[in-house]
C-alpha cells in the first residue's frame, strides 16, 4: 500500500493499524493473524510504552460453555456461583451448561503471542500515539517512540482502543471502580468449587452500591476484590479500609500473603460511545461501547466485535464494529443506572432478588446482551415497579450533558 500525495509521506504502510494492546487490541490482532493467507492483512500493532497509558495487568471474567477458544489460558472456571445478601444469606447460581471463566491478562498475552509471531505481516511497535486522522484512502497514525523519534503509520483501516478524548454526553454517570488482591493463605480456607459474584456484606455508599467479589483458584489462593458503583472513585486510604475490612471482617482472612494487586475504573453511563471516529477510523473495546453499562462486563463483547471485524475484512467489506448490545438492553441499563444513582433503588436487594427469582441461564443471557424481548419482559416482572416507573418517566426530561 503506497502513500498518496503529501499525506503520510515517509510513513510506514500497513493494511490495518491497531492502537493499544489490551484485551481489544490483542483480540483483534489475534483474529486477523488467524485469517487464511489469501485474505490475511498486514497488521501494525501499536503498544503504549510502559507507564500510565499501557493497560495494567487485569483479570477478565465471562460466561461461556466449556471448550472455548481461550480455555487453555484460563486460570480456572466455576460451574457454581453465589450471591450473598447484606444479611449473609446465600443465593446459589448454577449457570449450566455455561461456566464462569477467569482469564488473567498475562496469560492471554502469552496465549496470543505465538500466532502473532508466526504472521510475517505483523509488526509490533512501542509508540505513544498522539494523532489519528483520516487521509485520502485511509488514515494516518502519528506518535513518538520510546527513544523520542517521531513515528507515522499509514493504514487503510485504524482500530483505536484508547479511551475517547471526551466522555460521551450522558444523563447518568457512575463508575465501577475496584481494587483486588491476589492472596495466598497459610491454611486451606477457600472453596475452589464456587465463586462469589456479589457479596453485599459491605458498607453501602450513597447513590450506588458496593460488594465483595471472591474468586477462589485453590484452597489457599483467591482473588479478593472490593467493588463500588458510585459517582466517584475512592482514594488509597478508602480502598485500603474497604478491602481490608472485607477480607478480615467479612471473610475472616488472617495472615495472608498478597501476591498481586489489581485495580480499575470502568464507565457506567447511558452515554453513546461512537464506534466510528472517521471514515477509516473505528473504536473498539470499551471505547467502542463493549462495556455493558449496568455490569461492567466487557470481554465477551470484545470477542463478538473482533470476530465481526475480522469477517468483514476477509470479505472486503467496511469493518464497522457491530453494536455490542441491543438498543433495548441499553435502554434498560439507562433506567437501572438512574434508579441506582437517584437512591430510589436498593441495589443489594435488587440484585439479590433478581438472582434468586430468575433462572441463572436466562439472567446471564440478559447480562451478556443476548436475551430475547420475551425474556426481558419476564425479567422486568421481578423488578421493583414503583422506582422503575418513576425513573422511566423521569429519563425523557433529563438532558444529556458533557462531563
Amino acid at each position: 500500500m503506497g502513500d498518496h500525495g503529501q499525506h503520510g509521506q515517509g510513513a510506514r504502510a500497513t493494511d490495518v493499524a491497531i492502537v493499544g494492546a489490551g484485551a481489544a487490541g490483542l483480540s483483534l490482532a489475534w483474529r486477523l493473524c488467524g485469517l487464511p493467507p489469501a485474505v490475511r492483512p498486514h497488521v501494525t500493532l501499536l503498544d503504549a510504552p510502559a507507564g500510565p497509558t499501557r493497560p495494567p495487568e487485569r483479570t477478565w471474567c465471562y460466561w461461556e460453555e466449556p471448550g472455548g477458544e481461550f480455555d487453555s489460558a484460563l486460570t480456572t472456571s466455576w460451574g457454581r456461583l453465589r450471591v450473598r445478601a447484606h444479611d449473609g444469606g446465600a443465593v446459589p447460581v448454577r449457570p449450566a451448561p455455561l461456566r464462569y471463566k477467569m482469564l488473567r491478562s498475562p496469560a492471554f498475552a502469552a496465549f496470543v503471542r505465538p500466532r502473532l509471531e508466526r504472521h510475517p505481516g505483523l509488526r509490533r511497535l512501542v509508540v505513544h500515539v498522539g494523532e489519528v486522522a483520516d487521509v485520502p484512502g485511509g488514515a494516518l497514525v502519528r506518535g513518538v517512540a520510546e527513544d523520542g523519534r517521531e513515528v507515522a503509520v499509514r493504514a487503510r483501516w485504524v482500530f483505536d482502543s484508547r479511551p475517547p478524548p471526551r466522555p460521551p454526553r450522558a444523563r447518568t454517570r457512575l463508575v465501577q471502580h475496584f481494587r483486588g488482591l491476589l492472596v495466598r493463605t497459610p491454611a486451606p480456607v477457600f472453596d475452589p468449587g464456587v465463586a462469589d459474584l456479589m457479596d453485599f456484606r459491605t458498607p453501602q455508599p450513597a447513590g450506588g452500591l458496593s460488594f465483595g467479589y471472591l474468586l477462589p483458584c485453590s484452597r489457599t489462593e483467591a482473588l479478593v476484590e472490593y467493588t463500588e458503583f458510585s459517582p466517584a472513585v475512592l482514594d488509597d486510604a478508602g480502598y485500603e479500609t474497604a478491602l481490608t475490612g472485607y477480607a478480615r471482617d467479612v471473610l475472616g482472612l488472617r495472615g495472608y500473603e498478597v501476591t498481586g494487586v489489581e485495580e480499575g475504573v470502568i464507565p457506567m453511563t447511558d452515554g453513546h460511545f461512537a464506534r466510528r471516529a472517521g471514515a477509516a477510523v473505528f473504536r473498539i473495546g470499551t471505547a467502542g461501547g463493549a462495556t455493558r453499562p449496568s455490569t461492567g462486563y466487557t470481554f465477551a463483547a470484545i470477542q463478538r466485535q473482533t470476530r465481526h471485524i475480522a469477517a468483514a475484512l476477509a470479505r472486503g467489506r467496511t469493518p464497522l464494529p457491530p453494536r455490542a448490545y441491543p438498543r433495548r438492553a441499553l435502554a434498560m441499563d439507562a433506567v437501572l443506572l438512574r434508579a441506582l444513582h437517584s437512591g430510589r433503588l436498593d441495589g443489594p436487594a435488587f440484585f439479590t432478588g433478581l438472582f434468586g427469582a430468575v433462572p441463572a441461564r436466562r439472567l446471564l443471557r440478559f447480562l451478556d446482551g443476548a436475551s430475547t424481548p420475551a425474556e426481558e419482559v419476564a425479567l422486568g416482572l421481578h423488578t421493583p415497579v414503583r422506582p422503575m416507573l418513576h425513573t422511566v418517566a423521569e429519563l425523557p426530561l433529563l438532558r444529556r450533558t458533557p462531563s
